[in-house]
Order: C-alpha cells, then structure tokens, then sequence
C-alpha cells in the first residue's frame, strides 16, 4: 500500500507527466532527493511508469477492441505474443485464462492484408473465436485518469503542478518525426530533450517547442502505468453492456462520473459499451453491480468478464534484462 507522499507523487504525475521532481517537491513539501527516490522505489516495487501517447483520432488511427476465445494451453503464448508487438494496448487474459482482450491501433485506411484484426490473429492456432468491435467514443479513459488515484492533492497543488503551455496552434497531421517522437514517448514519457532529438533528428530546443504546441492542442498526452494493487485493487472486470441507443449518450455519461469505473467507452457489436471497473474484492464488485448499476434501467444486458492479469497496459513493453553470465571458473594450473 502507498503512504500520503506516493499518492501525491503519483497524482503529480497525472497532473503533469513531465513536470520536474523540484516543483513536485516544493509541492508537497519535501526535498527533490526524497522525490527522486520515491519515484525510483515506486518504479521497482509498483511498476510506476509515465508513458506519452497521441490522440488516436488526431494520430490517423482506428481502435479495434479484440476479444479472443482460446484453449488454456495457449492462451498464455498468444497474449505474450500480442503484448509484445508495437501496435496493441490493454492485453489482459480474463475469463478464468481462456478470454484474452486487447486493443489493436490500426492506421486508418490500412490494407486489410496488412492488418492484424483480419491476417495474423486469424492464422494463430488455438483460437476457438474472435470478436472485433471499433472504438467509437471515449467517455472515460484516454487522458482522464481513474479517479482513485486522484485524490491526494488539492486544487491549489493541482494548480501549482499544470504545465505552463503556449496557446493551442493550427491543427496539422502529424509528421513523420512526430510519430518518432511518440515512439520513444509511449516507452518513456519523461524521456530527456536529448533522447527525443535524437529520435527525431531535431534540436532540442525543436523538440521542446514541439511537443509544447502537441500537448497545447491535445494531441499528445501523458498516462501513469502503475500497479492498481498499491490502492487496494484487488478485483478488476470488464463490463460488457448493450444499452438501447437513444439511451447510450445518457448511460455513459452518468458511468463516467463512477468512482468504480477506470474507462467507459462505446463501441460496435452487440454489446455497445464497454467499462472497466475496479474494485477491492469480488463482493464489492457484486455490489457496484447489483447497486451502482442496478439504478440505471436502460441497461438491456451485461456480461462481466474478470480480470485475471495484465500483460499490457498503454506503453510500449519494456526490454526485459538480461542478467550477466557468471563468470567461468578457472581451473588451477
């Protein structure tokens, strides 16, 4: 569990994924070495991670939400397989291990023989079904943050922390040295001037203006990855819901506004919402559903789908280390 200091770390961090560890600290009134440390214990122990994305509408993309039936035998080589490449999010194994969920970003126009949706997840074996449904609407997710991590610091220290960014220039597609820079963003979003020059093959004062003006417009945001565990996450679900349409607007407003919910979004198929609820245990997870939901009538049917593990969240995957070989034994002459 987190203490009051990395509660309000973490929600610094939402508030401002790069803001320097010396504002945080004169924030919450410590020194910049105890920050420093608590974000590098944090990133060890919670798996705590500021990563940057593009808006997907902004960024030319078509978000599919892929459910995929699979024998238990592969169900863990195939979700593997699916975190590792560069164009999903949100791999998560639910359903007792034998569902995996992801959300695949497809450039918008692709080719369908490129696509993964319709050619490679197909050819994997193991698959007894698949199910496709485009992202249509976002009503919570993206860059508003669950709202249980964002209760440690007040209005006043949320004011202190917002970056101080130019007016919102002319909306123009991104480049393609916008998308590198990007790239490296979704691996580190507090990675330096220096790395993302490189990357991009601009100064770094280029750079700095740059993605000033992208965050200024909405095109780029900031999301925390962190373990839901350190805030008595003990059960996690995916809430499939189909809603008569003339009531979707209205329903998914009013599940955004629920402390439970970490997104809400609305989607194709036949079920045409989807959220995510996190809750401590699996009674509290009866209750938001026999009670939080329980009140809104225009929900015509539900499916819940736990959450066993996520092996993917919104970032790029990490390399994994490779710890060094022992050295050899000599023998003795």
């Amino acid at each position: 569990m987190l203490d009051e200091l990395d509660r309000g770390l973490i929600h610094a961090l939402h508030v401002d994924g790069r803001v320097p560890f010396s504002r945080v600290a004169e924030v919450l009134g410590v020194s910049t070495q105890t920050v420093t440390r608590r974000y590098r214990r944090l990133r060890v122990e919670a798996g705590l991670r500021v990563v940057g994305l593009a808006d997907p509408a902004r960024a030319g993309e078509v978000q599919w939400m892929v459910r995929l039936t699979t024998t238990p035998a592969t169900a863990q080589a195939l979700a593997h397989s699916l975190a590792r490449r560069p164009d999903t999010s949100w791999v998560k194994l639910t359903s007792g291990g034998t569902e995996i969920f992801t959300i695949v970003h497809a450039p918008r126009g692709a080719e369908p023989s490129r696509s993964l949706l319709l050619h490679d997840i197909p050819r994997r074996s193991g698959i007894t079904a698949v199910s496709a449904h485009c992202l249509l609407h976002t009503y919570l997710g993206g860059p508003t943050a669950w709202s249980g991590r964002l209760r440690a610091l007040s209005e006043e220290q949320r004011e202190r922390l917002r970056p101080d960014l130019p007016p919102a220039g002319e909306d123009m597609p991104l480049t393609s040295a916008d998308h590198d820079l990007v790239n490296v963003l979704r691996h580190d979003g507090r990675a330096s001037y220096a790395d993302l020059a490189a990357a991009t093959g601009w100064s770094q004062a280029t750079v700095a203006r740059r993605l000033a003006d992208l965050r200024a417009r909405g095109v780029v945001f900031f999301d925390v990855e962190v373990d839901s565990t350190a805030f008595g996450v003990g059960t996690q679900a995916l809430l499939w819901m189909r809603i008569a349409p003339a009531h979707l607007d209205h329903v998914g407003t009013v599940l955004a506004t629920h402390p439970e919910l970490a997104a809400v979004v609305a989607t194709t198929g036949p079920t045409n919402l989807l959220a995510q609820a996190l809750c401590s245990d699996p009674a509290d997870l009866h209750r938001y559903l026999t009670r939080g939901l329980g009140g809104l009538d225009q929900i015509l049917s539900i499916e819940t789908a736990p959450v066993l593990h996520t092996l993917k969240a919104t970032g790029h995957l990490l390399p994994v280390a490779t710890p060094p070989s022992p050295p050899a034994h000599r023998r003795r002459p």
